[in-house]
């Protein structure tokens, strides 16, 4: 293992500064520092089980990212069965490997001469896999408990980016839903003035003008709203509702 180059620290934690790029981002970081750390190491690519499906979140290159959707092809390899299994996974010669069929043989065609997938697990769970590939046999034979250490180091990291991730996320969601109400609002009050009617019966309104022109009612009434003022409505338009 490389003596940490390039101060290489998996323990590191992202914050919710405003820096913060995004998981993608991270991950993508990830795996090019993944490869200056590990002796031997050609290519990396981080493997993440969403929603019961295995993506590459990132890669170091494009080869990587290759290899990795060969194994989701076929169903089998390296990474695929240490995301299922939860534990390091390890080719060291692929021309020499009888597991995996027909990975093994694809994998050759671009030079690989081994591979290893170490899960990254948080507690029992699993979240996806760290994938290292060498174009040397036993590349990773010196190291696979280290690479194990570092996989179980960077799991840490990438639970707590994902759920950077999914924060903000919920609050932009939040947000663009705060936003609708202010414009269904808005839109309740112009039908009230124009026809002088209680607020029920203006919502039945735009209900009814939104099925029959069969658009979504925050658009319609999003039209009417820029319509009515004359400029797009926005977050500062809409005073907090009594």
């Amino acid at each position: 293992m490389a003596e940490n180059p390039d101060g290489l620290d998996f323990t590191t934690r992202p914050t919710t500064s405003a820096d913060w790029r995004g998981l993608d981002a991270f991950l993508q970081d990830l795996t090019v520092r993944a490869v200056r750390a590990v002796d031997g190491a050609d290519a990396c690519s981080v493997t993440m089980n969403r929603d019961g499906r295995l993506v590459s979140a990132a890669g170091s290159d494009d080869e990587a990212l290759k290899l990795d959707s060969l194994q989701y092809e076929a169903d089998a390899g390296p990474c695929v069965c240490s995301v299922r299994d939860g534990r390091n996974q390890y080719a060291p010669d692929l021309a020499a490997e009888q597991r995996w069929s027909p990975y093994p043989e694809q994998a050759a065609t671009y030079g690989i001469g081994s591979v290893l997938a170490a899960p990254l697990k948080v507690n029992a769970t699993t979240l996806g896999a760290l994938n290292l590939y060498a174009h040397h046999p036993r590349a990773f034979e010196p190291h696979e408990g280290s690479i194990g250490r570092l996989a179980d180091q960077a799991a840490g990291a990438v639970a707590v980016a994902a759920r950077i991730q999914e924060e903000r996320t919920e609050a932009d969601d939040l947000r663009a839903a705060m936003l609708s109400r202010a414009v269904i609002d808005q839109a309740i009050g112009i039908v009230m003035a124009r026809r002088c009617c209680p607020e029920d019966e203006a919502l039945a309104t735009l209900r009814r003008a939104s099925q029959h022109r069969n658009i979504k009612l925050r658009d319609l009434c999003w039209e009417l709203v820029q319509h009515t003022g004359g400029t797009p409505p926005g977050p500062k338009s809409f005073p907090r509702r009594p």
